[in-house]
């Protein structure tokens, strides 16, 4: 049997007596092999950070986290965000500078009247409780300077504290718009309320302007492979460079695929019309409207979500999970069933509040229409790309460690078969073989449909190429159950 050794040569090179042998590894490694994933996030520092803007660094504590982007940075709460959702998967950060031309949002706290009993009054902001002693007698400025020195004592705040009589001044420690999506209130929880003869009014951030431009991040991470992102901005300008990313990274010239996350706030009208100005199979966008917590540590939540159940079981919904850092939006602001099914038919991925924790419903991409305009459902929601992301890798893995040197001949060749010699019906029946394994797995189905569609054939211009057409059938997920309840009486 004529034997196709790798490196061992023939008898026209090697006369000397001797035993010898090659080790080949090719037939080591058997079944699929699941896609290692890697976490990034893309946000701001500050001037207090060591990091270098626009250069990648693996984060691997919050404490570090602070050290390198600066505490209270739009970074070091994004790690905070993914890190409670998992410690575990690898995460990386891009840090950006603040934009020069840009603006920081800012907000006011306004007490009013006297304290008629000590107790303490709640502020939270940004999600984070601040706790502020309040004496009996205070009257409104002191209770202000006491909230801004309560303020300015947490170095992890997203902001700074100035008191000025009685009204007290937030402002975002990075600038851009991203700032207005800061949040402050008084109390939370049931329970909570304010001190005796105290008033406190807040007020939106707002004056936010000018986010950092990511083109030079989205460079500088170049061909490095992270298959889930959050992503701090949602302007269009940045969406937009963002998503360009995404589709090249998709490509078949690059196949380092990745699936990013941002959030955005606002009205179900304005959500609405977020939604359709994306149309990108790679982006999701869930609705943070009302919540405590910034967007952008909404975004870095569900990254981690993503990035967690998807490594292990890319095809299984990526619903009823529990956010561990966000909190929920109070009572009277959650959206209701009717205005979030809605939003699933606008591009916008929706999280439900169940008792007092805030779940994952449906996280879909902002897919809409394809490039005729027409509706298509086909990438709407993130766990096909998640599958087709496994599939995709799989396949060329396999066929990168068995056949990497192979010869390639038409089917019905007469060969040793010792030799290195593939054919069209011998991936046929690799590929054949991989779709049990991926079907065992729970990935596809309608095992019959895949062989009848799949095509293996040498291409008619280059005889060292070839063709072949994978026409898997995506397992579904369990998303609705219709019962008729039809009683007898």
């Amino acid at each position: 049997m004529p034997i196709s050794f790798d490196t061992i040569p023939g008898p026209a090179s090697l006369r000397k007596p001797g035993v010898y042998s090659e080790v080949d590894n090719s037939q080591a490694v058997r079944g699929p092999q699941g896609i290692t994933y890697r976490r990034l996030i893309i946000g701001s520092k500050t001037a207090g950070g060591s990091a270098v803007a626009e250069k990648l660094v693996r984060v691997t504590s919050v404490a570090q986290a602070d050290a390198l982007f600066g505490p209270g940075s739009m970074l070091a709460g994004m790690v905070r965000a993914a890190m409670a959702q998992d410690t575990y998967t690898e995460l990386h950060a891009m840090p950006l500078e603040d934009s020069a031309a840009g603006a920081a949002a800012t907000a006011t706290v306004t007490v009013g009247g006297t304290a008629t009993a000590a107790g303490t009054l709640y502020l939270f902001v940004a999600g984070r409780r601040v706790d502020v002693g309040v004496g009996s007698g205070d009257a409104a400025a002191a209770v202000a300077t006491k909230i801004a020195a309560a303020i300015t004592s947490n170095a992890n705040l997203p902001v700074t504290a100035a008191a000025a009589a009685e009204v007290v001044t937030l402002t975002a420690k990075n600038t851009g718009e991203a700032g207005n999506g800061l949040d402050v209130r008084a109390n939370y929880f049931d329970g909570q309320a304010l001190p005796a003869g105290l008033t406190v009014a807040t007020t939106a951030f707002t004056g936010g302007t000018g986010n950092p431009d990511i083109a030079n991040a989205l460079a500088a991470i170049g061909q490095e492979w992270f298959q889930v992102w959050a992503v701090g901005y949602t302007d269009e300008a940045n969406l937009s460079e963002l998503e360009n990313e995404l589709a090249s990274r998709f490509a078949w010239d690059r196949e380092i695929e990745a699936h990013a996350f941002g959030a955005v706030r606002g009205t179900v009208g304005e959500l609405a019309s977020i939604g359709a100005l994306h149309n990108s199979p790679h982006l999701g966008l869930p609705h943070a409207s009302y919540e405590p917590m910034p967007n952008w540590e909404k975004a870095a939540e569900t990254m981690a979500i993503a990035a967690k159940y998807a490594a292990i079981d890319p095809a299984r919904p990526l619903q009823n999970i529990n956010y561990a850092w966000c909190l929920p939006p109070q009572t009277g602001d959650k959206l209701t069933d009717a205005e979030r099914n809605s939003l699933l038919f606008d591009g916008i991925a929706t999280t439900k509040v169940v008792v007092a924790d805030m779940v994952a419903e449906r996280l879909i991409t902002t897919y809409q229409q394809n490039a005729a305009g027409a509706e298509d459902f086909s990438y709407l929601d993130v766990e096909t790309l998640f599958t087709v992301m496994y599939i995709r890798h799989d396949w060329a893995d396999l066929v990168r460690r068995k056949y990497p040197r192979s010869k390639l001949a038409d089917d019905g060749t007469r060969y040793g078969p010792g030799q290195q010699v593939v054919t069209p019906k011998t991936m046929a029946a690799e590929a054949l073989n991989r779709f049990r394994e991926w079907e065992l797995l729970g990935l596809v189905e309608n095992a019959d449909q895949f062989k009848q569609d799949l095509i293996s054939e040498r291409n008619l211009s280059d005889p060292n190429r070839l063709d072949m057409l994978l026409p898997p059938d995506l397992v579904n997920a369990l998303r609705v159950v219709a019962v008729k309840i039809q009683f007898r009486l």
